[in-house]
C-alpha cells in the first residue's frame, strides 16, 4: 500500500470517530465539513513515515474495534475530564510536544503573518481558548507507546536534516487549501 492510501485509510477511520464525537453543546460545525477536516488532518500525516502512518492506523482499527472513539477521548482530555490512559507515556509525550512548540515558534518567527490557528503555548491561551500545546498533548496521550515511539523517531530524523515538521504540515495544509479553492472557482 502507497502512502497515500494509508493516510486515506487513516482519514476515513478519523473523520468517522471525529463524526460522531458527542458534544456537550451538540455537534460543532466542524463536524459537518468533512473537506476541511481531512485537509488539516492530511497535511500533517504526509510528513509521516509510512512505519508511523501504519501504527497509527492499527491505533485507530484497535480502537475501533474495542469501541472506543479516539476523537472523543483527545477532546475529553484536553478539557481535563478524563485521565491519559497511559501514565507511562507521559515522558515521551513531553518531550514531543515541548520540540513541537519550538517548531511552532519557529515557524512564526519564519511567517509572522501566518496563522496556525491556536496560541502555541498554554501560557499564551486564554482560558476559554485550547492551546496548540494541550492539544497535541491530548492527541498524542490517544496513541499507542508503538506509535508515539515511531512519531519521536519521525521527528528526530527531521530535526536531524533542519527540518521543521509544523513548517511542512502548513505549508502543506496551504496548498491544499489552494488547490481547493481553485477547484471551486
Amino acid at each position: 500500500m502507497n502512502k497515500e492510501d494509508l493516510i486515506t485509510e487513516i482519514l476515513d477511520l478519523e473523520w468517522e470517530m471525529f463524526s460522531n464525537v458527542t458534544n456537550r453543546g451538540g455537534r460543532a460545525s466542524c463536524q459537518e465539513d468533512p473537506d476541511t477536516f481531512r485537509i488539516i488532518r492530511s497535511g500533517g500525516f504526509t510528513v509521516w513515515s509510512e512505519d508511523t502512518l501504519e501504527s497509527y492506523r492499527t491505533d485507530l482499527e484497535e480502537a475501533r474495534d474495542a469501541g472506543r472513539n479516539l476523537m472523543t477521548e483527545k477532546y475529553a482530555r484536553m478539557e481535563g475530564l478524563i485521565d491519559p490512559p497511559n501514565p507511562d507515556a507521559l515522558p515521551l509525550i513531553a518531550e514531543i510536544v515541548s520540540k513541537e512548540c519550538e517548531w511552532a515558534e519557529e515557524f512564526q518567527r519564519r511567517y509572522p503573518r501566518a496563522r496556525l490557528g491556536r496560541p502555541i503555548r498554554d501560557s499564551e491561551a486564554p482560558p476559554t481558548v485550547v492551546s496548540a500545546e494541550t492539544y497535541s498533548r491530548a492527541e498524542l496521550e490517544t496513541y499507542s507507546m508503538r506509535t508515539l515511539e515511531l512519531y519521536q523517531r519521525d521527528n528526530q530524523e527531521l530535526e536531524a536534516r533542519g527540518q521543521n515538521r509544523i513548517e511542512m504540515a502548513a505549508l502543506n495544509m496551504s496548498k491544499k487549501f489552494s488547490r481547493e479553492q481553485d477547484v471551486k472557482r
